[in-house]
């Protein structure tokens, strides 16, 4: 369990975000969960580095999450599914505190980012799908949220070139639509 002013404060600040939701009928609904978890009192999020076996994004450090299915009966639950499937953290052990804004991706998939907390008082003990997970990294809140740790990289999207978050930790590069999310995430932390 995250000791009691970290959660407080991005209860507070996600709880209160009214998110961007985007419409766009050729992308498919995926949902993602920026996972938040405690290791001896300080906030760690929780990233997963894919495998090459994957469809998409091989090898890239990501958040748990996918594509949302016919059974999900709405993207919180895809986003729970989906993390239970990569890495399995049970539903029950998460409490979701609200969501970020709706995501294109270069891979045709509009991305709905949930925030939530493991609920757990122990260190959680993954049980990672070998299929879609090389391995499991928590990354100390305090780490991403220190300005010197995020760079801007020069990017094209649609024609012309933009400039986008980037971070670097323990020889793992969080880039791309992963990175944009977690800048979103820290923004509304400060």
């Amino acid at each position: 369990m995250v000791s009691e002013e970290a959660p407080n404060r991005i209860l507070n600040a996600i709880a209160e975000y009214t998110p961007r939701h985007v419409e766009h009928s050729e992308a498919s609904p995926a949902a993602i969960l920026i996972l938040v978890c405690d290791r001896e009192g300080e906030p760690h999020v929780v990233f997963t580095e894919r495998t090459t076996h994957v469809e998409h994004h091989k090898g890239q450090i990501s958040f748990p999450g996918g594509a949302c299915d016919d059974s999900d009966d709405c993207l919180e639950t895809t986003a729970l599914r989906e993390t239970f499937e990569e890495i399995g953290v049970l539903p029950e052990h998460v409490r979701i505190i609200g969501q970020l804004d709706d995501m294109v991706t270069i891979s045709n998939f509009r991305v709905t980012p949930y925030v939530g907390m493991l609920t757990t008082q122990s260190e959680y003990q993954y049980r990672i799908s070998d299929h879609e997970v090389a391995q499991v990294i928590e990354v100390p809140l305090a780490y991403l949220m220190d300005e010197r740790n995020m760079e801007l990289e020069v990017r094209d999207h649609q024609g012309r070139q933009v400039l986008v978050p980037a971070f670097s930790y323990n020889g793992h590069r969080i880039w791309g639509a992963t990175a944009r999310m977690l800048h979103q995430f820290i923004e509304l932390l400060r």
